[in-house]
């Protein structure tokens, strides 16, 4: 008789037997079909339950430009995995035609001479229409909602998320776990999740005092005559990524012994399947499917990758459905005698030119808008460079955060946080305030100047790239790599905590960055409480507006080694 690991493992392979993307068909199929709204939301329907997918909106309610990482690396046993694979290799593994939409949609190859051709991607009235359509086929689908929402534009910064949430409500989630939301401040996210239609769940998220559960760590519910266990993991370093005096009095963590007791918890609760709506991020989530036995199925967020196909650990399937609204992930499967008997799974892109937006969250998402409208679509320059920020190491709209940290600062060196989330801007467009909020808008905003030796700026480096490199995922607690402006160095990401950073030289001299001497360094986003400074988006638009026109020139600053 087949095991079921055996079973679900041959899902991956038997495509024609279960319309779902087996390794290398789901690029060649999109290949082959035109890009219709039809054609998108094509899906066979299979099985007793469906799951809808999305997370780390970072309140993208419009359509975006998006680029995909040119550098992803994976480190140790993860080296060259999905997602780490980007580019022309991303294209080859899952057999996706290049100068195609999907590989558009996917990977940062030829991204602006694409984005003119198939335009800008995601929007939540176009989500909105996504959604609709597969509830209209399965009416008790879960839409389940990653975290990573209420944070990351100009209005939902005005309104401390209010705009986001009247939106996505408008979406009917069934739950959501969290991240940025914390950045809030504890009082404004009670108050937001105490006015919610739908669970908030975490469970991993203690009342540090009492060492006892903050928030629901789970949801159950039927589905298709099935029990469905919704387990809720929040990012598990907030306290070390994000200001931890905003949400004093939690505590966080992985806790992989918690999430055990929890999954046999609803599993002794009749759970027929058990699904983790992670924002642990991929590898992470990888290590902890290994570990921890009776999870069926990982809705994995936070590290914004979009992966057309599931991965499997032993008989858990992890899903990753990207970020900023340009992916919905839609996944069906037949529950039955108490287990999971296979799946169809489709990553479904939200090319805002061709799904029409649905009328009343379009118009509610205008509406949210409109005090604010004005003041978003001033306009502060133009670029003439490709402005991305996403990738390990530095990206060209970090780059033109540093210069102008720079120069307003008159600092030697600067500084702008690994933050993954904000949207990207195509060459000779012009560069609005939103277009400048997107990747900037959070709550602790002050670009600071500050002295640090040439040894501290050392110490700093190791210590993110520690977060970004240590071979086991559960020390993997930031974003991407730093991103440094009027100095470069180099990194050897195999090598252990302390001897990964090398060469740090001074860009306008070439001389070596002396351990014992003092540099003005300007930065933001420090999650020290009380830093001073004017808010990152005033000192930029005032940089912005002197330059007039923007160029960025191509930064080999960072030498990279050992991947």
């Amino acid at each position: 008789m087949i095991s079921r690991r055996d079973f679900l493992q041959a899902t991956l392979a038997a495509s024609a037997l279960w319309g779902a993307s087996g390794v290398g068909q789901w690029g060649r199929l999109a290949a082959q079909q035109a890009l219709t709204q039809d054609k998108l939301l094509e899906f066979d329907d299979f099985g007793n339950v469906t799951l809808i997918h999305i997370t780390d909106i970072h309140a993208q309610m419009k359509p975006i430009w998006f680029r995909e990482p040119e550098i992803n690396l994976g480190v140790g046993a993860v080296n060259g995995l999905p997602p780490h694979v980007t580019g022309a290799d991303f294209l080859k593994l899952f057999n996706i035609e290049p100068g195609s939409p999907h590989a558009y949609a996917l990977t940062y190859e030829d991204f602006a001479a694409l984005a003119k051709g198939y335009g800008r991607m995601g929007g939540l009235d176009r989500c909105a229409t996504v959604i609709k359509a597969i509830r209209a086929a399965r009416p008790d689908a879960l839409l389940l909602d990653g975290g990573d929402t209420w944070q990351g534009s100009l209005t939902a910064e005005r309104t401390r998320g209010q705009d986001m949430v009247n939106v996505m409500n408008a979406l009917k989630p069934d739950a959501m776990t969290s991240h940025w939301e914390f950045t809030l401040g504890i009082d404004r996210v009670t108050e937001i999740v105490e006015s919610l239609a739908f669970p908030f769940l975490g469970a991993n998220i203690f009342d540090a005092e009492w060492d006892e559960p903050a928030y629901e760590p789970y949801k159950m519910f039927e589905v298709g005559g099935a029990q469905v266990a919704v387990i809720g993991q929040a990012f598990p370093y907030l306290p070390i990524a994000n200001p931890k005096w905003m949400f004093p009095g939690l505590s966080f963590g992985v806790r992989e012994e918690r999430m055990a007791e929890v999954v046999a918890e609803v599993r002794d609760a009749g759970a027929e399947l058990v699904v983790v709506l992670s924002h642990n991020g991929f590898d992470v989530d990888r290590k902890m499917a290994g570990n921890v036995p009776g999870i069926d199925l990982i809705l994995t967020g936070h590290t914004h990758d979009a992966l057309p196909e599931p991965v499997m650990v032993g008989q858990t399937l992890l899903i990753a459905s990207g970020s900023n609204g340009k992916f919905i992930s839609r996944v069906d499967l037949d529950v039955r005698d108490g287990r999971m008997m296979g799946f169809r799974h489709k990553l479904i892109p939200i090319f805002s030119d061709v799904i029409e937006p649905d009328a009343e969250v379009a118009a509610l998402i205008d509406a949210e808008r409109a005090p604010f409208k004005a003041e978003l679509e001033e306009v502060l320059g133009t670029t003439d460079t490709l402005l991305y920020r996403r990738g390990n190491f530095n990206g060209t709209w970090d780059d033109l955060i540093c210069n102008a940290l720079l120069d307003e600062h008159q600092a030697d060196i600067a500084l702008s946080p690994g933050f993954r989330w904000g949207p990207s801007l195509l060459p000779g467009e012009a560069i609005t305030r939103e277009d400048l909020h997107n990747a900037t808008a959070m709550s602790y905003p002050a670009a600071y100047r500050s002295e640090m030796t040439g040894e501290t700026l050392h110490t700093i480096l190791e210590d993110v790239a520690d977060n970004l490199f240590h071979p086991d995922p559960y020390y993997q607690q930031g974003g991407d790599m730093v991103r440094v402006g009027g100095m470069g160095y180099h990194i050897d990401v195999s090598r252990p905590q302390g001897s990964r950073i090398t060469n740090m030289t001074m860009l306008k001299t070439g001389e070596a960055v002396d351990p014992a001497r003092t540099y003005a360094v300007a930065g933001w986003a420090s999650v020290n409480e009380g830093t001073e400074g004017p808010a990152i988006w005033d000192l930029v638009e005032t940089w912005i507006r002197r330059q007039g026109t923007v160029t960025i020139d191509p930064n080999s600053s960072v030498k990279v080694t050992g991947a």
